[in-house]
C-alpha cells in the first residue's frame, strides 16, 4: 500500500513536471522566455521546453484585437459639445516590447485611444468631424500607431462609429448651413455682376471705336422696341443727330 501511494506521488509529481517543461502553442500564439528573470527570446509556434524553476514563458496572442472606444464627451472647435465612440484595430507585432515596456498592452492602448480621440476631434469643427470621417480615422490611426510602436503594438486601422448631439445643435447646425448657402449665393450673384460689367465695357469700348456700330445697335434696340404691343414707344434720341443742327446755329 505505501509503495502505490508513492507511485502515485511520483507519478503525479512527473506530470506537473511534464507540464512545466513542454508547452505548445498554437499557430497565431508565441511565448516570451524569461531565464532567471532575464529575457531570453521569443518562441513558437508548437512545443517549447522550458527548464523548471530556472525559466519562465509568457504568452502572447498575436491576433488582432478589436476594442470599443467608450463613449467620449468632445468639445469641438466651433463650441459644441457632442459624444462621440469608435472602434480601434490592432495587434501586438514584436512580443518581447509587449511584455517588457509595458505592463497592460490592451489597457494601456485603450487609454490612449480614447485620450487621442478627444485631442484630435477637439482641433476640428463640428462639419469636420460629420463630413471627413476618413480623414480623421486616418489622422487618429497615424496618431495611436506612432504612440504604441515602443510597445510592439500596430493600430492597424481606427473608426469614428457615431457622433451625436442634441437638437438644439441640429438646429443650429441647420441655421448654419441655411447662411452658409446665402452667402455662396450672394458671392455667386456678385460674381456674375462683375463678369457682367466686364463684358459691358468691352462692348462700350467696341461700339465706342465706330460711331456706325452704335447707329446700327440703336436701330436694332428701337426695332425691339416696336416689337412689343405697347401703345407709347419711349426711346431716347441720339445727340450725333442733332448735333449738325446746334453746330449750324
Amino acid at each position: 500500500m505505501f509503495s502505490f501511494t508513492t507511485l502515485a506521488i511520483v507519478v503525479v509529481l512527473l506530470v506537473v513536471m511534464a507540464t512545466q517543461i513542454f508547452k505548445v502553442l498554437n499557430e497565431y500564439e508565441r511565448g516570451v522566455v524569461f531565464t532567471f528573470g532575464r529575457f531570453t527570446g521569443v518562441k513558437g509556434p508548437g512545443l517549447i521546453v522550458l527548464i523548471p524553476l530556472v525559466q519562465r514563458m509568457v504568452k502572447v496572442d498575436l491576433r488582432v484585437i478589436v476594442h470599443d472606444v467608450p463613449t467620449q464627451d468632445v468639445i469641438s472647435r466651433d463650441n459644441f459639445s457632442v459624444k462621440v465612440n469608435a472602434v480601434v484595430y490592432f495587434r501586438i507585432v514584436e512580443p518581447d516590447k509587449a511584455i517588457s515596456q509595458v505592463a497592460n498592452p490592451f489597457e494601456a492602448t485603450s487609454q490612449l485611444a480614447q485620450t487621442t480621440l478627444r485631442s484630435v476631434l477637439g482641433q476640428h469643427e463640428l462639419d469636420e468631424m460629420l463630413s471627413q470621417r476618413e480623414k480623421l480615422n486616418v489622422d487618429i490611426q497615424r496618431i495611436l500607431d506612432a504612440a504604441t510602436d515602443a510597445w510592439g503594438i500596430k493600430v492597424a486601422n481606427v473608426e469614428i462609429k457615431h457622433v451625436d448631439h442634441d437638437e438644439t445643435m441640429i438646429r443650429a447646425i441647420a441655421k448654419q448651413a441655411e447662411a452658409e448657402r446665402t452667402r455662396r449665393a450672394k458671392i455667386i450673384h456678385a460674381e456674375g455682376e462683375k463678369q457682367a460689367a466686364a463684358q459691358l465695357v468691352e462692348a462700350a469700348r467696341m461700339l465706342g471705336a465706330e460711331s456706325k456700330a452704335l447707329q446700327l445697335r440703336y436701330l436694332q434696340t428701337l426695332a425691339d422696341l416696336a416689337s412689343e404691343k405697347t401703345t407709347t414707344i419711349v426711346f431716347p434720341l441720339p445727340l450725333d443727330l442733332i448735333r449738325p443742327f446746334l453746330e449750324d446755329r
